[in-house]
């Protein structure tokens, strides 16, 4: 057994790996526009950041009186979504050394997403993190999506681990308490800067308030280190 012992991590992927949020902005605003809703901001976009594509669809039909189906909705921002990702997806550098280190480790490592399945294969496999990353769970795949913790519950099972020996890296309030609620500890990079001080994130074992232009590689393994020796 080696240096983290029986840790296993789990990341969110959007905001956490990957800088995809700008992708879903386009897409929720191309789709939004063919449904007659022209006035869709960046703000806006923000009150969804952290929650599954399903569930955001459903917040947009009751915020915005949408007749189209759920369905029919979620086809077409995900369709929109994926031709963008395939085009350009960028990987956070510090997040990418962060798991090569953890891979030099031997350390079970996981993705739990609110994306789709397609979604999360077509980022890992174009930005070359699928070898690193081979357990995936979907929000698709579960019963709740986030802040409920049934996504990471089964990134656990699926690794074949402790919830108590999870580590969760998220970028979200809904994801950082749906880590909390899953017995799982967890470092917080918040993608909303302004959102570092909901009470979700509080919850953190370590929390970046800095964001991704603060997260290092570095840092959060050795406190992985500091927390294994803890115990």
């Amino acid at each position: 057994m080696g240096i983290l012992g029986s840790t296993s991590v789990i990341f969110d992927l959007d905001g956490t790996l990957v800088d995809s949020e700008p992708n879903y902005f386009e897409a929720g605003r191309q789709t939004l526009a063919g449904q007659g809703v022209t006035d869709f901001t960046w703000t806006d976009h923000e009150r969804y950041v952290g929650i599954s594509t399903q569930e955001t669809i459903v917040r947009w039909k009751e915020r915005y009186g949408l007749t189209t189906s759920v369905d029919e909705l979620l086809a077409d921002k995900n369709r929109r979504y994926l031709e963008l990702a395939r085009a350009s997806t960028r990987v956070y550098p510090e997040m990418r050394a962060f798991v090569e280190l953890l891979a030099a480790e031997g350390v079970p490592m996981a993705v739990a997403s609110g994306s789709s399945p397609e979604a999360i294969e077509t980022i890992l496999t174009g930005t070359g993190l699928a070898d690193r990353l081979k357990t995936v769970v979907s929000a698709d795949e579960v019963a709740r999506g986030k802040p409920a913790p049934d996504v990471f519950l089964e990134a656990a099972r699926r690794l074949g681990a402790d919830p108590a020996d999870c580590v969760v890296l998220e970028d979200a309030a809904p994801g950082a308490a749906a880590a909390h609620a899953a017995g799982m500890r967890c470092v917080a990079i918040p993608y909303v800067a302004a959102q570092a001080d909901d009470p979700a994130f509080a919850t953190a074992g370590l929390l970046v308030r800095g964001g991704q232009s603060a997260f290092t590689a570095r840092e959060a393994y050795d406190w992985l280190i500091r927390s294994v020796r803890a115990d």
